[in-house]
């Protein structure tokens, strides 16, 4: 697996990380053995970079990993993530420093750690200027519990506000080939501030694959069944140009996975994308996207197929927004 720096100042990781959101079961239920046989690969085809939360299960992602690591004797580099209140109402954040300094260290605690590498504000707390949380992470950075400083789904104005305070690390937003809004703003402003850009859900929450979809089949708490791309004719839409894209990448021998995320490696040298999965097979499918170079030809074939707009529906139910801040 290639390396990339995570932000001007950062470690190098792998070009590709494992987002960890699917061991807390927000996509149907999992267990700890399937968990451990993913990580298990993961480790095995060289991806040392982990992003998880606290939310996620809750804690459950997050005790997985810090059992893996108990067990294995081994360490990733992990991001993790605070602010948001469990418990609470939705949208509920709370980004003071006595309250991330107490979910952190209960994050290290379950991680089995005594730093992270990176801590992410997952979603903000409208009642403290951001620069002001800037300074809490800057604190916890120096005071050594955390590597590298970050922001989830804040505008490029809201980073430029930041690293005004202190360099920003990383911002991690959705970013694929059906969800381009970083590409107005936010992928420019962190190449220019040398933070680095992190997309999650590169596989569009599994619509890029070699297996259709049957969004009949997601069980009651997978996060998708309230998703407006996965409803009747939206899905139906969107899943005639994932076949083209699918025909696209079987004509070069590439996964439809691979493909996607070989795109957003492509975007930037600042981008680390962060595929999530709870399925050793699944990460098989898309682990050498590392390697994928893209013709000018490919470039504008993609293009063609997946013209920026072309999906259809929102990529929130109105209810999921709450705490994201919209900047287009």
């Amino acid at each position: 697996m290639k390396k990339r720096k995570l932000g001007r100042n950062g470690p190098e990781v792998s070009a590709i990380g494992l987002g960890c959101m699917s061991f807390g079961g927000f996509y149907g239920a999992t267990g700890q053995e399937e968990s451990f046989a993913t990580l298990d690969a993961a480790w095995a085809l060289g991806i040392d970079f982990l992003d998880t939360s606290n939310i996620y299960g809750p804690h459950i992602s997050e005790e997985v990993i810090g059992a893996w690591q108990a067990d294995r004797g081994k360490r990733f580099k992990i991001a993790t993530k605070g602010g948001i209140v469990i418990g609470a109402p939705r949208g509920t954040a709370d980004n003071s420093e006595a309250y991330l300094r107490g979910e952190l260290e209960a994050s290290m605690k379950r991680l089995g750690v005594d730093n992270v590498a990176l801590y992410y504000i997952h979603r903000r707390d409208w009642s403290i200027p951001i620069e002001t949380v800037t300074e809490t992470l800057l604190k916890l950075k120096k005071e050594g519990l955390i590597g590298a400083i970050g922001y989830s789904e804040i505008s490029p104005a809201s980073l430029r506000l930041a690293a005004a305070v202190g360099h920003v690390d990383a911002v991690q937003s959705e970013y694929s080939l059906w969800t381009r809004l970083p590409e107005l703003g936010m992928i420019q402003a962190c190449a220019e501030l040398g933070t680095a850009f992190v997309p999650f859900s590169p596989l569009g929450r599994g619509i890029f694959s070699d297996v259709d979809l049957d969004p009949g089949t997601f069980g009651d708490k997978d996060f998708r069944r309230a998703n407006p791309r996965f409803s009747g004719r939206n899905f139906r839409h969107n899943m005639e140009y994932v076949r083209e894209l699918r025909a696209f990448s079987a004509e070069r021998g590439w996964t439809t996975a691979a493909t996607a995320i070989a795109w957003t490696l492509q975007q930037g040298d600042h981008l680390i994308p962060i595929p999530a999965t709870r399925a050793p097979a699944h990460l098989a499918a898309w682990a050498g996207a590392d390697e994928i170079v893209f013709s000018d030809d490919d470039r504008a074939e993609l293009e063609r197929i997946l013209p920026v707009g072309w999906a259809m529906g929102d990529r929130y139910a109105y209810q999921q927004l709450v705490g994201i801040e919209r900047y287009c």
